[in-house]
């Protein structure tokens, strides 16, 4: 139950900062992946057809602690590793897929900036993809004996079927114009423009002389165009992740729900059907998200029709085939693995300096029964937080007994979920908590 492969001293401190803190660690989650193969298998094969040129879309769906994120995060890895390029963005009260008030422009603006390749896992890669391009464009231009502008048209034609597509190819040319003549002002301003950060179409006008911006209304169709270039760029496709969807089940306005679901049912259609290219979505969401009949999807009748999960699959069978993805709770025999895994990230993955004995772990399982119940390992956050808090005691006092601070762990239910679920209820479509008479 050791991790075998070398664990830097950066990493190891990145993970146990973020489990300690109940968050998903950024890297280094090959030191702590457990279980759900065949989950994983399934977003492969997913990611394999992007890089083909194909399309996908998934819903991973779990209840709050049960992993979602780190899973989010572990496909993403996967696919930087396939040579796709990612990018990723939670929703949030101020970004959603469709608004009116630059709520869909932020979660675009807010995901290219979290843009990934495998030389720059950690975001912030636009700039690099864009010099690639440039470069490439450049190399044709001196091969050809053409101007590198009319190599910049040449490379990007396909792409005037998009739309938008146009104004992509002034952009990437104003680029390449405040590069060669070191304008910071006008490299800064196309990075800006393909971020979606843009407001007015007169301050891009004034800056690019480009007649139209990334705004609300054009957010998929941008994804859309983004995936086309950076497969020009000479990567794979793009993979786009959207966490904490439970956003829009919380939205008190049926109608900007349905707005926002009318875009999802564009994503799945497209999706499931083939019609874009090279570009797939995986969004995060809890069990209502997907099925509460009044304001998750399935309140939403033709996204309800094409999400619904196979009726056969139950009692211990599974589909992995349709677009929804559950994440089956981790057994006991999981977590001991992964509570396995965490102590050796601890000591780096020298078993001398392991903090406790093999013994312990059970003992720790065992004591998180008592207090929770199955949820320590169904919904396994808080367990893992308090195992890497008695880990970090024990390193800071050596002369300190596992044995005795064991029974003394604090182990309580996610409150997150409860909390959540609280604010839905309380919401209602026009706003009214009560009404009394």
């Amino acid at each position: 139950m050791t991790t075998t492969a070398p664990l830097k001293t950066r990493d190891r401190d990145t993970i146990l900062q973020a489990l300690a803190a109940g968050v998903v660690p950024r890297t280094g989650l090959a030191h702590i992946q457990v279980g759900r193969a065949g989950e994983v298998g399934a977003l492969v094969r997913d990611i394999d057809r992007i890089a083909d040129g194909g399309s996908a879309v998934r819903f991973v769906i779990g209840e709050y602690g049960a992993g979602k994120t780190f899973f989010l995060n572990l496909v993403r890895l996967i696919a930087l590793e396939r040579k796709c390029v990612t990018i990723h963005a939670d929703l949030a009260p101020d970004r959603r897929i469709h608004a009116t008030a630059g709520q869909a422009r932020g979660l675009y603006a807010e995901a290219v900036r979290n843009l990934a390749t495998r030389t720059k896992p950690d975001g912030g890669a636009l700039a690099t993809v864009v010099e690639k391009f440039i470069t490439e464009c450049v190399r044709d231009s001196e091969e050809r004996g053409t101007a590198v502008e009319a190599a910049i048209d040449a490379r990007l034609a396909a792409l005037q079927v998009h739309v938008g597509g146009y104004d992509y190819a002034a952009v990437l040319k104003a680029y390449w114009r405040g590069s060669e003549t070191d304008d910071a002002g006008l490299t800064g301003a196309a990075l800006r423009w393909l971020r979606g950060e843009y407001s007015t179409k007169t301050e891009a006008r004034q800056a690019l002389g480009v007649r139209n911006i990334i705004d609300d209304g054009d957010v998929y169709d941008s994804l859309k165009l983004l995936a086309a270039f950076v497969r020009l760029a000479g990567y794979a496709g793009l993979v786009v992740v959207f966490d904490e969807m439970v956003n829009l089940y919380k939205l008190q306005s049926a109608q900007a729900r349905n707005q926002n679901f009318e875009q999802i049912l564009r994503i799945v259609n497209d999706g499931l059907q083939g019609s874009a290219s090279g570009i797939g979505f995986v969004f995060g969401g809890t069990p209502e998200f997907l099925m509460d009949s009044r304001r998750g999807l399935y309140s939403y009748e033709a996204l309800q029709s094409r999400l619904m999960e196979n009726a056969f699959a139950g009692q211990g069978l599974i589909d992995l085939s349709g677009p929804v993805v559950r994440l089956q709770s981790l057994t006991p025999e999981d977590l001991l693995v992964l509570l396995a895994n965490i102590r050796n990230v601890f000591s780096q993955g020298d078993p001398a300096r392991h903090l406790v004995p093999d013994e312990a772990l059970p003992l720790f399982m065992t004591h998180c029964n008592k207090r929770i119940g199955e949820a320590y390992f169904r919904t396994p956050r808080n367990t893992i937080k308090a195992f890497v808090q008695l880990l970090a005691v024990l390193e800071q006092n050596p002369g300190q007994g596992w044995s005795e601070l064991i029974g003394g762990v604090d182990v309580a239910n996610d409150a997150e979920g409860a909390r959540d679920h609280e604010v839905a209820d309380e919401a209602t479509d026009d706003g009214l908590a009560t009404l009394r008479l």
